[in-house]
């Protein structure tokens, strides 16, 4: 039986499992030995039975119009301890830097007054919304829940590539991949040391518990979704669920007397804490879109109040904007007095001063990304792009240098993951990944699920890795400290012959690699 392994080549990228052809970094060195005696034919059964059990769990996603069981690849990906420590530590920073940010941008707004970031950022963002001025959350958290996108360049080290502090939407597909995988490879996961990840429900709930109203000894939460035709539906019904609350629509909250009931079979019961799960833009249509049929009129006016608290905080856009991501390593260094752990992606800003033209002289050589753009569309990647593309970019970007920004390519870090040759037959081959860890703050804290979300590109030599681009998934995972630490680029690793008879300017803080970005994924 041929190695599973023997036809795999690294591609022009850092790869999660080889250090180099035929050397296994250590932290793989299990997961390799258990993948190594299958051979395609299994590893597609395996897959096949994954999606079998999505399907009859509804974890589901909407493409190109048709519903398909979320993609799990079976290759998992691993951190060692050490290294989730540094993410860890690297993501708090960061969410506790945009804490400060929106409560100052809704506030005193010193940070614009002291010119770290122009006022022009502000009043020029459609997410900056005035019927949020003035809202003061009761423990002072306005980000409860953030997924932060990360990317491993070229070198080994992982960078932020965008902030996702509005409604972040992922984290069950953490839970129901760690769910089928378990049941997949269970021999492996008793010999493994991974960290477990059903902690989250509770870890939020807590969270949600500790923001309601002063007074409140035992508030009622609920989670607010727009309802079934939304795609991250299966979401919001799994959490409310494992949190033991009430999953609620528009249609079933009442405001009145500046207060938020829920209408029951019992009649109305307060509700003090709403985890929303849908946009500013449709929430309350006093206040914002009036035509809105999924909102609920006069939730404002309560959370004015100090009677319902909105998690996560309405207005929180500004700090998803693209052109704000630039400023948040100068945000570490205002707020905290800090150096940033995680760097940016190297960007420019074609909306400052000469800058314009810089970007316009090199769009075959930059990545372009609209400052409002999700789910990876809008991107224009130079390198690939035909020119009658970029010519019709250049148009558009100097009609709105606002509206965007440019980045250098990063090389996204590749894992070996299940796809379909040339000649039609399976096999392992290296796909482009990302990480989005999710991190929740209860006021006292910023905690992290272990290991978050790693979504795969599963096309050959595909950057955009969302499930609504036909991206995939990886089951995560944060290896406990007594594991074999993972080795940077240098050390020696374990051949494979070792391991057993059958294994194998301002704002610019990056460097240059092959062409990768990727689109925050929202609700």
């Amino acid at each position: 039986m041929a190695d599973i392994f023997d036809s795999y080549t690294t591609a022009d990228a850092w790869d999660e499992m080889f250090e180099r052809p035929g050397v296994v970094r250590p932290a793989y060195e299990a997961v390799f030995a258990a993948l190594s005696p299958l051979d395609s034919l299994e590893l597609r059964y395996r897959t096949d039975q994954m999606a079998r059990a999505f399907t009859d769990r509804g974890v589901t996603y909407s493409y190109g119009g048709e519903e398909r069981p979320f993609p799990l690849d079976l290759v998992p990906r691993l951190l060692d301890a050490v290294e989730w420590d540094r993410l860890c530590r690297g993501v708090r920073q960061r969410v506790l830097a945009l804490e400060a940010f929106l409560a100052d941008a809704y506030g005193r707004q010193r940070v614009f007054a002291d010119g770290v970031v122009p006022y022009r950022l502000l009043y020029s963002s459609p997410h900056f919304h005035r019927a949020a001025h003035g809202i003061e959350p009761p423990n002072g958290v306005r980000i409860h829940v953030s997924g932060i996108d990360l990317v491993r360049d070229e070198e080994g080290q992982f960078r932020v590539l965008e902030d996702n502090v509005r409604v972040p939407s992922g984290v069950s597909y953490v839970i129901e991949n760690r769910r089928v995988m378990t049941r997949t490879f269970p021999a492996l996961f008793a010999e493994q040391p991974v960290r477990p990840v059903d902690e989250y429900p509770q870890r939020l709930l807590a969270a949600l518990k500790a923001c309601a109203p002063e007074g409140v000894t035992d508030p009622v939460v609920a989670v607010l979704t727009p309802g079934v035709a939304n795609a991250a539906y299966f979401e919001h019904a799994l959490l409310a669920r494992l949190m033991g609350v009430q999953l609620v629509e528009g249609r079933d909250l009442v405001c009145s007397g500046n207060r938020v009931r829920m209408r029951t079979t019992r009649g109305e019961t307060p509700v003090h804490v709403i985890y929303r799960r849908l946009d500013d833009d449709f929430l309350d249509p006093l206040h914002f879109r009036p035509d809105s049929l999924i909102g609920v009129p006069g939730i404002m006016s309560a959370a004015h109040a100090g009677n319902v608290t909105l998690a996560n905080a309405v207005g929180n856009g500004i700090a998803d904007d693209k052109l704000l991501y630039t400023y948040v390593p100068d945000l570490i260094r205002y707020y905290l007095a800090e150096e940033p752990l995680l760097p940016n992606v190297e960007t420019i800003r074609p909306e400052e001063p000469g800058r314009l033209e810089e970007v316009l002289d090199q769009l075959d050589r930059l990545v372009l990304k609209p400052v409002d753009g999700a789910g990876g569309k809008g991107i224009v990647i130079g390198p690939r792009a035909e020119r009658d593309a970029l010519d019709r970019l250049a148009k558009e970007v100097k009609a709105d240098p606002r509206g965007w920004i440019a980045q250098r390519p990063v090389a996204l870090s590749t894992s070996p993951t299940l796809s379909r040759r040339g000649d039609g037959q399976d096999g392992l081959a290296p796909r482009h990944i990302d990480l989005r860890p999710f991190a929740v703050h209860d006021g006292s804290d910023v905690w992290l699920v272990p290991g978050g979300l790693t979504r795969v590109a599963l096309g050959e030599g595909n950057l955009i890795v969302n499930s609504s681009q036909g991206g995939g998934s990886k089951d995560t995972w944060v290896l406990a400290p007594d594991a074999p630490p993972s080795r940077s680029a240098g050390e020696r690793s374990t051949p494979v012959s070792e391991v057993s008879p059958r294994q194998f300017g301002p704002g610019s803080t990056s460097t240059p690699g092959g062409p990768a970005q990727e689109e925050a994924q929202q609700q």
